[in-house]
C-alpha cells in the first residue's frame, strides 16, 4: 500500500473517478511469533513443492526448481509463486491456487477493468483519468484506487475478470479493494494480458499499463525486480498489508522486457513477521529466477535497501476483516 498520506484508505468512497491502466494495511502490530513460525518446520524440512517445467529446456527447469526451493527453505513466509517465460517455453508453480488478501496488487486489476471500459466506449483517457492512473500505479495512491474502484463498479470489475479468465479472484466486499482474494495463477494471467497480444486489452492499453509500471517510484521497486539484468525494462506493482491474523501480506508482481523477449514473475506471501522479512523472502526467490533465466547477464539489480516508508501501513481495515 502507499505510504503517502495518512488519510488514504483501502475502502472506496466519495465521488466516482475514471481511469485506465494496468500491470500491477491495517494499522496494527506485526504477526505474533506463532504465525511467523507456522510453516517454519515445513520449510526447513524441504517440503516446498515448487515445480518448473520446460520441454525445450528440462535442465534449466530442474535448476530453477532446485534453486527456488533452496531460496525459500527455512523461511517462515507462506509463499505462492508463478513464473512464465514464453520464449523458453518455461513455467514454474508453487501453491498457485492459494488465496491471499490482495493489498495494492489489486490496483492492476482495477486499472485493467478501466482500460477495458475505455476500449468499449471507443475513447481515450481524460486528463483526470491519466492523473489518477499515474498516481495509483507509480505511487500506489490509495485515494486514486478508491475513486477508480467506485467508478468502475463491481459489475464491470467482474466482467473484466471474466474476460481475463481470472476465475479464482474474488472481489473485496463493501468497497474494501485491498481485501480482494487473489491467486498467483490469476495474477500471472493478468500479466500475460499486458505482455502478449490478446482480445481483452488492445496494444495501446497494454503499452500504457506497462509504461506506468516501469515508472514506479524507487521506494516501491522492491521484490521481484531484485536480480533482474539492468538492461531489461522492469514493470512492477507491489502490495503490503499487515493484519492481526497471518501477519504481513507482502506481494510483488512484475514483467521484464527487452531484447525481443519477456517473462513474468508473481510472488505472493503472508505469515511474514515484518514487511522487510517478506520483501527478503520474495527477493531470495527472484534473484534465483533472474540468474537462471539470464545466465550471460553482466550486471543485475541489487537487493533492496530498506526505505523510511517500509513497515508503515496506511490502509485502515476494520478488525476482524481479511484472511481466507
Amino acid at each position: 500500500m502507499s505510504s503517502s498520506g495518512a488519510n488514504r484508505r483501502g475502502r472506496a468512497g466519495g465521488a466516482a473517478a475514471a481511469a485506465v491502466a494496468l500491470c500491477a494495511g491495517v494499522a496494527g502490530a506485526s504477526a505474533p511469533a506463532a504465525a511467523a513460525s507456522k510453516l517454519g518446520s515445513l520449510r526447513a524440512a524441504g517440503s516446498i513443492a515448487v515445480s518448473c517445467t520446460s520441454h525445450a529446456h528440462p535442465e534449466l527447469a530442474a535448476r530453477l526448481s532446485a534453486g527456488i526451493r533452496a531460496a525459500l527453505r527455512g523461511r517462515s513466509s507462506t509463499v505462492a509463486l508463478r513464473v512464465y517465460d514464453k520464449s523458453e517455453g518455461l513455467g514454474c508453480s508453487l501453491s498457485t491456487t492459494m488465496h491471499f488478501d490482495s493489498a495494492s496488487v489489486v490496483k492492476v486489476t482495477i486499472l485493467g477493468a478501466l482500460l477495458r471500459v475505455a476500449m468499449n466506449q471507443h475513447r481515450h483517457l481524460t486528463q483526470r483519468e491519466v492523473t489518477l492512473t499515474t498516481r495509483m500505479i507509480t505511487e500506489s495512491d490509495n485515494n486514486a484506487a478508491s475513486a477508480l474502484w467506485a467508478q468502475v463498479g463491481q459489475a464491470r470489475l467482474q466482467h473484466f475478470l471474466d474476460l481475463a479468465k481470472m476465475t479464482q479472484t474474488r472481489l473485496g466486499a463493501d468497497g474494501y479493494w485491498g481485501l480482494t482474494q487473489i491467486t498467483a495463477h490469476d495474477e500471472s494471467l493478468l500479466l500475460n494480458l499486458l505482455e502478449y497480444p490478446n482480445s481483452v486489452l488492445d496494444t495501446p492499453s497494454r503499452n500504457y499499463a506497462l509504461g506506468l509500471m516501469a515508472r514506479v517510484i524507487p521506494a516501491q521497486r522492491w521484490g521481484v525486480p531484485a536480480g533482474a539484468p539492468t538492461d531489461l525494462t522492469v514493470h512492477v506493482k507491489n502490495g503490503w498489508l499487515p493484519l492481526a491474523t497471518d501477519g504481513w501480506r507482502i506481494h510483488s508482481i512484475g514483467c521484464f522486457t527487452g531484447h525481443h523477449r519477456g517473462y513474468s514473475i508473481v510472488v505472493l506471501t503472508e505469515d511474514n513477521p515484518s514487511m522487510a522479512y517478506g520483501i527478503a523472502t520474495i527477493e531470495r526467490a527472484a534473484r534465483v529466477i533472474h540468474r537462471q533465466l539470464n545466465p550471460t547477464a553482466t550486471s543485475a539489480i541489487p537487493p533492496s535497501t530498506p526505505a523510511p516508508s517500509w513497515g508503515t501501513p496506511d490502509e485502515q481495515i476494520p478488525e476482524g476483516r481479511g484472511g481466507r
